[in-house]
Parts: structure tokens; C-alpha cells; sequence
């Protein structure tokens, strides 16, 4: 199967889209000096939804019907943002947001690997295995073998990102699944409001209920991930997805983490080990051999 070329519009917003997401760590990260976690997660998804809903309608949408459907954006909403924003908001206050972001760069693998055992069409090719195992030897990297080893509470976050990734492997086979037939902006605006409302039961009993009372650098955390890096961003993701194919998509991957980078260092003062940056180099290499496209043009 060919690659869908990408045009300059197409790079264009796909650059857009791994900058926005890499802003949305350091976002996140200022929300959590004063937000808890929990909390940060039920902000995020409700006001994103609020946002989206009003443009589905003025598009002449209209809410997704069923029990069917709504209870599959129910599992939608908990594998793709209640669950992994709260594992990366809750291990964000323990590791820097860049080392986050190198993290979850592993979702594209956990995509292969669960849609491999899923889909009869996403057999796991000897290409592919190779750069799962190299993505993930850059894991292993970036954390640190002995990191692993220790389980103290910066390896648990750690391995909370990794969860948060799995999540997503998860959702992206489950929405194949399940969500085909639905227009992307339905399903997004339905699976935000339902993240919203499985937020607002552990938010209460954990974290009580979330104050409006917050200083101006945290709403503007709060604001920017669910305005800029989810509502905004799922627009341009499906723009960028019917342009340039999902294969093509995936590039946002090896995209987002050096905007992390550069902004948790200047914004605020983070350093990361050099063993990060070697892991996040095997893991780029990984997800390129994953990819195919410079294997193919090598054989040319």
C-alpha cells in the first residue's frame, strides 16, 4: 500500500498540529501548580466540548443517536481522554512535561501493536516488529533500565505516560471499531462530553469541587488544552487526516516532543538527561522504520 503524498497545505497544518500538541505539556504542566490533575482533565474536556458542540450545529450536524452509539463514545471518551489526560496530568507533577512528551510519543507503537492483534488487515510485517522493538529500546532509554527497577514515585509516573499511550492504542482500534459512519466532528463533540461527564464523579470525591478563583497563568493552561490542543486541534487533525492519509499523520509524532522540549527548558528551566534525548532518537529512528516511506526510497 502506497503513502498518500502530502501537499504544502497538508505539511503546513500537519507542523501546526505538532506544535499545538507540544504546547499542550507545558499547558498542562502550569495548570497543575494549582489545579489538581482530576480536576485539570474535567476543565479540559468540558469546556473543549462546550466549543465543539456549537460548531457541529453550525455546520447543520446534528448529536449522535442510539444507545448504541453513545455507548460506544462512552468507551471512546474513557480510553481516549479521560484516562490518558488524567495518567499524563498525574505524571506530569513528577516529570518534567518534555520527558512527558518523549513518552507519549509511544502511542504510534501501541497502535501498531494492538491493531495488529485486532485487525486481520494490520498484520505485524518483520519491518514493522523491527521498529517497535528499536521504539521501544528508546523507551527503555529514556527512562532509564534502572529506573524500572526502583518503581519509586518518578518511575511510577513514568510508566503512567506509558499507560496513558497504551489508552490511546486502545481507542484508535476500539473507534475503528465501533465509530465507523460518523462524521469526525460528531464523534469528537459526543466523546468529549462524555469524558466530561465520567470526569465529574472522581473529580468530586478526590479533588472536590473545582474552584473558579484561579490566577491568570492557570486559566490560560486550562484554556489553551481544551480550546487550542483539543477542540482546535481535533479540527485541524481530521483536516489534516483527509489530506494526507493516516500513515502521514503519524509524522505529528516525531514532531511534538522537540517543541516540548524547547518550551519546558525556556519556560521552565527544565534539563533533561542525555539519555533522553538518545531515547527519543531511537524512538524517532523506530517510528520511521514503522513508517516505511525512506525504506521504499532507499530501494528505489
Amino acid at each position: 500500500m502506497t503513502q498518500t503524498s502530502i501537499s504544502t497545505r497538508a505539511w503546513a497544518e500537519l507542523i501546526l498540529l505538532g506544535v499545538i500538541w507540544g504546547g499542550s505539556f507545558l499547558a498542562t504542566r502550569t495548570a497543575l501548580d494549582e489545579v489538581g490533575p482530576l480536576t485539570t482533565v474535567l476543565w479540559r474536556t468540558g469546556l473543549a466540548a462546550a466549543i465543539l458542540w456549537p460548531i457541529v450545529w453550525a455546520k447543520g450536524m446534528r448529536a449522535p443517536r442510539g444507545g448504541r452509539i453513545w455507548g460506544a463514545l462512552l468507551v471512546m471518551g474513557l480510553l481516549n481522554n479521560a484516562l490518558p489526560f488524567s495518567l499524563l496530568a498525574w505524571g506530569q507533577q513528577y516529570i518534567a512535561s518534555s520527558l512527558t512528551s518523549i513518552l507519549n510519543g509511544t502511542t504510534a507503537i501501541f497502535g501498531v501493536i494492538i491493531a495488529a492483534l485486532v485487525f486481520a488487515d494490520e498484520r505485524l510485517t518483520a519491518r514493522k516488529s523491527l521498529g517497535v522493538l528499536i521504539g521501544f529500546a528508546g523507551v527503555i532509554t529514556a527512562i532509564g533500565p534502572a529506573a524500572l527497577m526502583e518503581f519509586d514515585i518518578r518511575s511510577t509516573a513514568q510508566l503512567a505516560v506509558l499507560g496513558a499511550t497504551f489508552c490511546y492504542g486502545l481507542s484508535g482500534a476500539w473507534a475503528r471499531a465501533t465509530l465507523r459512519g460518523l462524521a469526525p466532528l460528531e464523534a469528537a463533540a459526543g466523546m468529549l462530553t462524555c469524558s466530561a461527564v465520567l470526569m465529574i464523579g472522581p473529580t468530586l470525591a478526590v479533588e472536590g469541587l473545582p474552584s473558579v478563583s484561579l490566577s491568570a497563568s492557570t486559566w490560560a493552561g486550562l484554556i489553551y488544552v481544551s480550546a487550542i490542543s483539543t477542540s482546535f486541534a481535533y479540527l485541524v487533525y481530521y483536516r489534516v487526516l483527509a489530506m494526507a492519509g493516516a500513515g502521514n499523520l503519524m509524522l505529528v509524532t516525531l514532531m511534538t516532543p522537540p517543541v516540548a522540549i524547547v518550551l519546558g527548558a525556556y519556560v521552565r528551566d527544565e534539563a533533561l538527561l542525555p539519555s533522553a534525548y538518545l531515547g527519543l532518537a531511537l524512538l524517532a529512528v523506530g517510528l520511521l522504520i514503522i513508517d516505511g516511506r525512506l525504506l521504499r526510497k532507499r530501494a528505489i
